[in-house]
C-alpha cells in the first residue's frame, strides 16, 4: 500500500477504526450543499460546477485523507523533488574528502522516497484531524472534483462549542462551495496552482543547510534515528530555515497577495449569503474565523511548507481590499476579478484598491 496514505490514515484516525458516514447524514449534507450552490451562484454570478452537476463527497477522516493525498500529489511530488537534491553535494569531486558531504550523498537516495511519504502522510494526516472541508487550506483542487465535507469534524466542533448543528453544517457548505466557485475560475486556479508549484519546486539545494539541520543524528541507531529524523522533518524552523530560497522569497508577495484576495472575497460572499440564511450566522462566523487563525504548530508547518501566510493580518488585508473595491465600484467592480486574468491584483494593488480599479479602468 502507499506508505503516505497509510501514515495519513494512522495519524488522522489516531490508529482507531472509524464508522462510515450515515446515509441519512450524507443525504442531508447533499441537500444543504445544493442550497449553498444556489445562493453562492446567485451572489457571485460564478458557476460552482465547471463540468456537469456539482458533486458532493461527505467524508470521514480516512476518506478525506485519501482524497487529499491524491489531490495534493503534484504539490508534494514537487516538494520531494526540490528537497531531495538538497541532500546531495553539487560537486562530487570536491566532496570526496568531506565526510559530511559523503554522508549526505548516500542519504539522498534513501531519504527521497522517505521524505515524500513521511511529509505527505504526516501533513495530510494532521490536517485531517482538524479540517472541516476540502478547503481547509486555500489550495485549488482538481477541476471537476467534488465539494468535500469532513462531517465528523464539523459535528465534533459544533458539540465542543455548543453550536446549532444544522446551522453549522450549512455554514461549512457555504464556505466550501464559495471556495469551489472562486478557485474553479480558470485563471484564478491556474495562477494560484502555478505559484504553489513554483514555490514547492524552489527550495534551496544547499547540502550544507540540510546537513546542519540534521545535526548529530546517528543514522546507525535504527528506529531511534528514524524517530529523530522524523522529528527534524516535522520542525518547520529547522527544515525551512535551512533551505528557503531567494526564488521563494521573490514569489512570496505575489502568492500572499493572491491568497489574501481569494480569502477576502470568500469572506464577503459568506457574509452576503449567510447572514440572511443562517439564524446564528454571526456567532458561527466569530467562532470559525477565530478558529482559522488559532492553528496549531502542525497546521502552521503545512502552511509554511506550501508558502501560505494565513495569519490575522493577511485575512484582514484581503477584507480591506474587498471593502475598498466595494466602496468605490460596488459589486460589479469586484466581479471584474474574475473576467480577465490580467484583472488579478498585484501585491501593491491589494493594499491600495484604488490603484487596481484605475488599472482596470473603473476609476478615474
Amino acid at each position: 500500500a502507499d506508505p503516505a496514505r497509510q501514515l495519513a490514515r494512522t495519524i488522522a484516525t489516531e490508529g482507531a477504526s472509524e464508522p462510515n458516514i450515515d446515509p441519512a447524514d450524507r443525504i442531508a449534507m447533499e441537500e444543504l450543499t445544493r442550497v449553498a450552490e444556489l445562493r453562492v451562484q446567485a451572489t457571485t454570478g460564478l458557476p460552482v460546477a465547471r463540468s456537469g452537476a456539482l458533486r458532493v463527497e461527505v467524508a470521514n477522516r480516512t476518506m478525506w485523507a485519501d482524497r487529499t493525498i491524491e489531490d495534493y500529489r503534484p504539490l508534494f511530488e514537487a516538494l520531494a523533488e526540490s528537497l531531495t537534491p538538497s541532500l546531495a553535494p553539487p560537486d562530487h569531486d570536491a566532496a570526496a574528502g568531506d565526510p559530511m558531504a559523503q554522508m549526505m550523498a548516500g542519504l539522498s537516495q534513501v531519504l527521497g522516497p522517505l521524505m515524500l511519504g513521511m511529509t505527505t502522510g504526516s501533513l495530510v494526516g494532521n490536517l485531517a484531524r482538524s479540517a472541516l472541508g476540502g478547503y481547509a487550506l486555500p489550495v485549488p483542487r482538481p477541476t471537476g472534483g467534488p465539494v468535500l465535507i469532513l462531517l465528523p469534524n464539523v459535528d465534533r466542533f459544533g458539540e465542543e462549542w455548543s453550536l446549532e448543528r444544522d446551522d453549522l453544517r450549512l455554514w461549512v457548505c457555504l464556505h466550501e462551495v464559495a471556495h469551489h466557485a472562486v478557485l474553479g475560475v480558470p485563471h484564478v486556479h491556474s495562477r494560484l496552482d502555478g505559484l504553489l508549484r513554483r514555490h514547492a519546486a524552489s527550495f534551496d539545494r544547499d547540502a550544507r543547510g540540510i546537513g546542519e539541520a540534521l545535526g548529530d543524528i546517528d543514522l546507525g541507531a535504527g528506529p531511534e534515528a528514524l524517530a529523530e529524523l522524523q522529528s527534524m522533518l516535522g520542525d518547520p524552523d529547522a527544515l525551512l530555515g535551512a533551505v528557503r530560497s531567494p526564488t521563494q522569497e521573490a514569489l512570496q508577495p505575489e502568492l500572499t497577495a493572491l491568497v489574501a484576495t481569494v480569502t477576502g472575497y470568500v469572506d464577503h460572499v459568506m457574509d452576503e449569503t449567510g447572514a440572511g440564511l443562517i439564524g446564528t450566522y454571526p456567532m458561527l462566523t466569530e467562532a470559525l474565523r477565530r478558529r482559522r487563525i488559532e492553528a496549531d504548530a502542525s497546521d502552521r508547518f503545512v502552511e509554511k511548507l506550501l508558502g501560505l501566510e494565513l495569519d490575522r493580518a493577511q485575512y484582514e488585508r484581503g477584507t480591506a481590499f474587498v471593502e475598498g473595491v466595494l466602496e468605490r465600484a460596488g459589486g460589479e467592480g469586484l466581479a471584474q476579478l474574475f473576467t480577465d486574468p490580467a484583472h488579478l491584483p498585484t501585491p501593491a494593488e491589494v493594499d491600495a484598491p484604488g490603484l487596481w480599479l484605475a488599472r482596470i479602468e473603473l476609476l478615474d
